[in-house]
């Protein structure tokens, strides 16, 4: 079969990098034939090691992936990069344009990066940011790194949706004091402190060991790596402590069990999402909603007994239509 004849399905799972950049593009924009090619490719996943980062807005998380990825393209590994950017009000686009942090991976072969908007998701992680990843896993990336928009406590989302995740601090930054606290701890299984020349990076390394003796003692022992990303130091150790967790996990048997809770949580947030527009289609026109939304307005119905009667209508017109059908 000529190249030019196979599917696009069929030129993803071979690699093809524009295959895979139009794929991305067809479920980011909703297209029917977006999601029927994830389904035909979903068979195919599971491969890549899906890391994801997070942390507060200026930390150096963009950097610290170039450097990342020029370290595991040194091991001859090919590379995915997932990143997730707050939404344009006005166009609901990617609005940082992180990639620009990540030029010297551009017309590398083995690199495949791409920006994607959260479009208001609350974890910073959007329905299409989820398949997007399922995707490069598809076209054989060996690792996928996902990164998310820093959105403070609300970044937790990532961790249903890798196989580690990376917590980047920065010290000296009140940002980072707001990362230390427990909801946010709870989820790293590696810590960088990046920008380490800092005067105070021994004292947050300190900070940060005294939150995580607080926490429930795990089997893993969660490493700090201290970095300096804009000029490589660190790194190694970073891939050494990311490998090693990986290697921690398989040996558990965690690995499974990770993934087995991060595709149900998965499913949860993908059908919530698509009830919610459904819903949110159903009432836009309602005059009873409307109705319902005066006397809230008015203080006459308070906002809980409102929403209950919209989800009676609304389970009642789904009985009928089942019944109908």
């Amino acid at each position: 079969m000529a190249p030019d004849e196979r599917t696009l399905a069929q030129r993803l799972l071979a690699g093809d990098k524009r295959a895979l950049a139009r794929a991305i593009s067809l479920v980011e924009d909703d297209r029917p034939e977006g999601w029927e090619l994830v389904r035909e490719v979903y068979p195919h996943t599971g491969r890549a090691a899906v890391v994801g980062f997070t942390g507060p807005p200026g930390v150096g998380k963009s950097t610290l992936l170039g450097a990342l990825t020029k370290a595991e393209r040194a091991r001859d590994r090919t590379v995915g990069v997932l990143s997730i950017d707050p939404s344009s009000p006005f166009t609901h686009g990617a609005l940082l344009g992180d990639r620009i942090r990540l030029t010297e991976h551009f017309l590398d072969a083995g690199v495949f990066i791409r920006s994607m908007a959260n479009r208001g998701a609350l974890g910073g992680l959007s329905e299409a940011a989820l398949q997007a990843a399922l995707l490069m896993d598809a076209a054989g990336r060996d690792v996928v790194f996902v990164e998310t928009v820093g959105v403070g406590q609300a970044e937790v989302d990532v961790i249903d949706h890798a196989d580690t995740v990376v917590l980047a601090l920065m010290p000296g930054s009140g940002d980072s004091i707001q990362a230390l606290k427990a909801g946010v701890m709870e989820i790293p299984d590696v810590i960088v402190v990046n920008k380490a020349d800092h005067p105070l990076t021994d004292t947050m390394v300190r900070e940060i060991r005294g939150v995580l003796s607080l926490g429930p003692q795990r089997g893993w022992r969660v490493p700090i790596v201290k970095t300096q990303a804009a000029h490589g130091i660190g790194i190694e150790e970073l891939v050494e402590k990311l490998e090693e967790h990986r290697q921690y996990i398989q040996a558990e048997g965690t690995l499974i069990e990770r993934r087995r809770r991060n595709l149900m949580n998965e499913v949860v947030a993908i059908a919530t999402s698509r009830m919610r527009r459904q819903l949110e289609a159903s009432i836009r026109q309602d005059p009873h909603v409307q109705e319902l939304l005066d006397e809230v307005c008015e203080r006459r119905l308070d906002p809980a007994t409102a929403a209950a009667d919209i989800l009676a209508r609304n389970a009642a017109e789904v009985e009928r239509a089942a019944r109908a059908r």
